[in-house]
């Protein structure tokens, strides 16, 4: 590729610390790789000197397949570690789990834990650079760039003036706060719908607009990204019954047949199908789940490309 500018930081842990020209930087740096992935020789020797460790200390499909793709793509090392399968379960600490896969002369850490903050800890601690694949219900920066770069092309331009709603458990979920800095980042209008009791009470001092009426928000956006219900990290009960939800909260197809404009409908998974959306939406003309998901390679292509190329220049 032509010569890289750079990002502004060593790490993307998350999208509260990169700036709007970062973001923009991303994303036209995916562009390039979307063409690229889309040849018939998929794979590029950007990163043929960089080792890359890939750390899930919780469950991943999308998120953990998208990364190696990318990473494969690029000719990069890679080394992938299991928590269920490591000796994080005999006792060994974080610290020192990070400590002994670097000793191996990783120059690159893609990491999911439980822990909100995690990231931020190592970065103050190793050398390496570190993306942040989730944590917790703090961010997911990885799938906020990719669902900002879907929306672009999904609308044929700039996301500045758009209005864009993020449906469902909002408390619960490191997306919707990713894809909040993210969005504001570019210039779009953003809101937050869902039940009272799962829309954190300081949501609105982000600067978003905030709403309990799916229907009316519907009609509002531009774009609904919608969120499942985060049932494993929930310690109470937040809503009566999953039926219950569909019925007052959930996007239907009977709301989306009402609206009297085409709106574009994203998820990012996994979906609850009949809870949160209905079958026939997410499999409907509008819908841009499956590019997301394609998608997501050529962000994250971007961001290990980014992130190596000023590692080189340090």
């Amino acid at each position: 590729m032509a010569s890289v500018q750079q990002l502004s930081t060593k790490h993307v842990l998350g999208i509260k610390y990169l700036t709007a020209a970062d973001v923009e930087l991303v994303l036209d740096t995916a562009r390039e790789f979307k063409e690229v992935i889309n040849r018939p020789i998929k794979k590029v020797p950007s990163l043929r000197d960089i080792t890359i460790a890939n750390l899930f200390f919780e469950n991943s499909t999308r998120t953990r397949i998208s990364f190696e793709l990318a990473e494969k793509r690029l000719s990069a090392d890679t080394v992938n570690f299991s928590a269920s399968s490591s000796s994080v379960k005999k006792g060994e600490s974080l610290l020192d789990t990070v400590n002994n896969i670097l000793a191996m002369k990783v120059d690159m850490v893609v990491m999911r834990h439980p822990a909100p903050g995690a990231h931020h800890f190592l970065a103050g601690k190793i050398d390496a650079s570190i993306v942040n694949a989730g944590d917790g219900t703090h961010e997911h920066p990885t799938q906020a760039l990719l669902d900002a770069y879907s929306m672009r092309d999904a609308l044929g331009g700039e996301l500045r003036g758009k209005k864009v709603c993020i449906f469902g458990d909002i408390t619960h979920s490191r997306v919707a706060l990713s894809n909040i800095f993210c969005l504001q980042r570019l210039g779009a209008h953003v809101r937050v719908c869902g039940p009272p009791t799962l829309i954190p009470k300081h949501v609105g001092s982000l600067g978003v607009e905030v709403s309990y009426d799916v229907q009316e928000s519907l009609h509002w956006c531009d774009v609904a990204n919608v969120l499942r219900i985060q049932l494993e990290r929930q310690d109470t009960k937040y809503i009566p019954s999953l039926r219950e939800y569909n019925r007052y909260f959930g996007i239907t197809k009977e709301r989306i047949a009402r609206l009297d404009k085409p709106i574009v409908i994203m998820h990012p998974g996994p979906i609850n199908r009949g809870v949160e959306i209905d079958t026939e939406v997410a499999d409907s003309e509008h819908s841009i789940i499956l590019q997301q998901v394609e998608n997501g390679v050529a962000v994250r292509m971007s961001v290990l490309y980014l992130l190596a190329a000023r590692r080189n220049e340090v």
